[in-house]
């Protein structure tokens, strides 16, 4: 495992691998300015941001902001929703996914889990192959029907391998992604402050937000005849 001032690297007599041990236990400063969690942030660009304080952003107009085309323009019945990435249901990242255990809880390949209003909008029921498309490239996979998510937001779990269950998509005839397939990291101006404390670059993540994280796509039924 990593071992990092952040995280422990001992998970020997059936300790988990935890995070801010060191702080906790052995009365480290953390790696901030006042050496204790805040969520206060006083770096000038910041507040040039008005980003002091955790706030919420909504995702990007790709079109007014770049002159990107138009999510949704083909005439089909389609569905744009923010399109989120959470770490997996069923793994630590793309480990043990493909052990017994593990597949009879999944799907066994990709899913896609979608509120029940969304899934009526575009005719999808439970457990249908639908197709996810934006302007970084596309997704295939199952849809996870559910009243547990909330309209206009839809997850793909995050760390899939291509490794069971991939299909050709329709929009480009090609093997049909994974979560990453849709998702672009983009820097802001915060994301470049360096030598501030927390705010400097640390493994795994330039700057302090995953804003790759964060898309918008389009979501419709394909046909249920898929490919290999």
């Amino acid at each position: 495992m990593i071992t990092s001032p952040e995280w422990s690297g001992s998970e020997h007599g059936g300790r988990r691998y935890s995070p801010f041990t060191i702080n906790t236990e052995r009365l480290k400063p953390w790696h901030t300015l006042t050496g204790r969690q805040h969520f206060y942030l006083d770096h000038d660009w910041i507040a040039e941001l008005g980003e002091e304080l955790p706030i919420f952003r909504p995702p990007l107009d790709m079109h007014k902001l770049f002159g990107e085309p138009r999510l949704g323009a083909k005439g089909e019945l389609e569905l744009t929703v923010r399109y989120l990435t959470p770490h997996s249901k069923w793994s630590i990242h793309s480990e043990y996914q493909d052990n017994l255990i593990m597949l009879t809880l999944s799907r066994g390949g990709p899913t896609m889990w979608m509120s029940e209003k969304d899934a009526a909008k575009i005719g999808v029921t439970d457990n249908e192959w639908i197709e996810a498309v934006n302007r970084n490239g596309v997704v295939v996979c199952r849809a996870v029907v559910t009243h547990k998510m909330p309209e206009g937001t839809v997850y793909l779990y995050h760390a899939a391998e291509r490794v069971i269950d991939v299909p050709k998509a329709e929009t480009n005839g090609r093997r049909g992604g994974i979560h990453n397939s849709l998702t672009r990291l983009l820097i802001k101006p915060s994301h470049i402050i360096g030598g501030y404390a927390q705010l400097s670059f640390a493994f795994n993540y330039l700057g302090p937000t995953g804003n790759q994280r964060d898309e918008v796509t389009v979501i419709r039924r394909r046909s249920q005849e898929v490919q290999y």
